[in-house]
C-alpha cells in the first residue's frame, strides 16, 4: 500500500492530468469530434466503398479512445479535487505512490487490480 500523497505530488500529478486533457483535447479536434459526438467525414472521391468504411471504422475506434482517455482524466481531476484521489474505488485502501505516478487515472489498488477478472 503506502502513504498518501502529499499537496506537492497531488499538485504535480493535476498539472500533468491537466496537460494530458490539452493534448487529448487537440487530437479530438484534429479528428473533427467535438464534444462526445463522433461525426467523421471523408472524402467524396473514395472510389471502393469498402475502404471508405473500414477508415471511417479506425478513425471512429482513434476517436471512441481519445474520449474514453479524455474521461478517465477528467475523472482522476475530480478525485483530486474532491480528496479522494489515491483511493482505491473497490476496497477503499490507499494507492501506492508509485502506482498513480505511473498510471495517474488509475482507480484501483495493485491487490483488487490483479484480482479483477
Amino acid at each position: 500500500m503506502g502513504e498518501p500523497m502529499d499537496r506537492d505530488d497531488l499538485a504535480g500529478i493535476r498539472s500533468r492530468l491537466a496537460a494530458e486533457l490539452d493534448a487529448v483535447d487537440r487530437q479530438l479536434s484534429e479528428h473533427g469530434a467535438e464534444d462526445d459526438a463522433v461525426e467523421v467525414g471523408l472524402d467524396e472521391g473514395f472510389a471502393d466503398s469498402a475502404q471508405a468504411t473500414t477508415e471511417r471504422s479506425e478513425i471512429v475506434g482513434v476517436i471512441r479512445q481519445f474520449q474514453n482517455q479524455r474521461a478517465e482524466v477528467i475523472a482522476a481531476i475530480e478525485r483530486i479535487d474532491a480528496g479522494t484521489y489515491g483511493t482505491c474505488e473497490n476496497c477503499g485502501r490507499t494507492i501506492g505512490p508509485e502506482r498513480l505516478e505511473a498510471l495517474p487515472t488509475v482507480r484501483l489498488c495493485l491487490e483488487c487490480k490483479s484480482a479483477a477478472p
